[in-house]
């Protein structure tokens, strides 16, 4: 047990504190290199692995999710990578696009990079954004979507929590709504997702994006979050999607600071108890600031890919990325390790 605090160097004026509890492994080696005089860490343990001793890792549930247009997204075996596509000029993330010629290649430059989905947003949802009038939004979305679908094979999701543009995005041949707002802003979405039959992803939030800090208050952040996605399954279920189309998404960075957003992805495998498909968005996202220190995001794509590897370990079935690239290394070496840990074995072409 440590009766100093140890302060290890995780980037330019940022310090990772362990306080009053063990480190082990290669995080107990790092500490040693900056422990001060006087104070002693555990010894690392001995190289090699015993599965009897090992810290459990709960093998990743597989499920088909049926989709509109009568596709199915496998999810389980790997870890499925969404590229995201804004239509927007003020994303977050510095990568949006003003105009559909713009976007369209943007989504098909993911899909080469190795991309499973895409992703297409017409209103940034970042805290603090404006609303955007429903006409807008469809304007601009739906060129793109009807684009990407005829011209890749992979399937579209429509980023939206408005029934109206959800339905100009099935129409244009999206297979799946991923709603922000676990159908708490539009109750009239479900009813679009039944009438296609389409996937409907599922993510927690609180309030709207110009107050959705002011919410950021948890006594429990992974147990209340994981009890306000089954409000949202039970909404949905009430409104006669099966829960089957459903994927559950913990929103990281919605509604939550960094210490939440932290705490439920260093606890994802909670979710497992919600019996549905796990997404994980943590791209670019600014609570990764609180330990990569305050960088812009498109500077953000090592923490991205911590975080990534992260969810992977810790049990997501799909990734929600900005550079999908770069994600794609590091998404099929966390799948390896994860596979290798569950006795399994793995191929280049288990990953491909």
């Amino acid at each position: 047990r440590l009766t100093a605090v140890v302060r290890l160097v995780a980037g330019p004026g940022v310090a990772l504190i362990v306080e009053g509890r063990a480190v082990g492994g290669a995080a107990a080696a790092t500490a040693q290199q900056a422990t001060p005089a006087g104070v002693t860490l555990p010894a690392c343990p001995k190289a090699g692995l015993n599965s009897s001793k090992d810290a459990p890792l709960i093998p990743r549930k597989a499920y088909d999710v049926p989709l509109a247009n009568e596709g199915v997204l496998r999810l389980g075996l790997r870890t499925l990578i969404m590229g995201v596509v804004n239509v927007t000029p003020d994303s977050f993330a510095g990568d949006g696009h003003a105009d559909p010629t713009s976007a369209i290649a943007k989504g098909l430059a993911l899909v080469d990079a190795g991309a499973d989905i895409l992703d297409v947003g017409g209103e940034s949802t970042r805290p603090g954004a404006t609303p955007l009038d429903v006409e807008t939004e469809r304007r601009r979305v739906g060129p793109v979507i009807e684009a990407l679908v005829n011209q890749t094979n992979v399937p579209v999701s429509v980023d939206t929590y408005k029934a109206v543009v959800a339905r100009t995005a099935l129409n244009c041949g999206a297979s799946l709504v991923n709603d922000v707002s676990g159908l708490r802003y539009d109750p009239a979405l479900a009813g679009e997702v039944v009438a296609r039959r389409a996937g409907l992803i599922l993510s927690h939030t609180r309030g709207r994006s110009s107050d959705m800090y002011s919410q950021a208050s948890y006594k429990a952040a992974t147990e209340e979050i994981v009890s306000e996605l089954e409000w949202s399954l039970k909404a949905a279920s009430d409104a006669g999607i099966t829960r089957e189309h459903v994927i559950v998404d913990p929103g990281l960075g919605f509604a939550k600071r960094a210490e939440h957003s932290m705490t439920v992805l260093s606890q994802l495998e909670r979710l497992r108890s919600l019996d549905r498909p796990i997404l994980v968005g943590p791209s670019r996202k600014s609570f990764l600031t609180a330990v990569i220190g305050n960088v812009p995001p498109a500077e953000r794509e090592w923490g991205t890919a911590g975080a990534v590897a992260a969810s992977v370990l810790l049990g997501a079935h799909v990734v929600r990325v900005h550079g999908v690239r770069a994600m794609v290394d590091v998404v099929r070496v966390a799948d390896a390790i994860r596979m290798h840990r569950e006795g399994l074995s793995v191929t280049t072409t288990d990953q491909g």
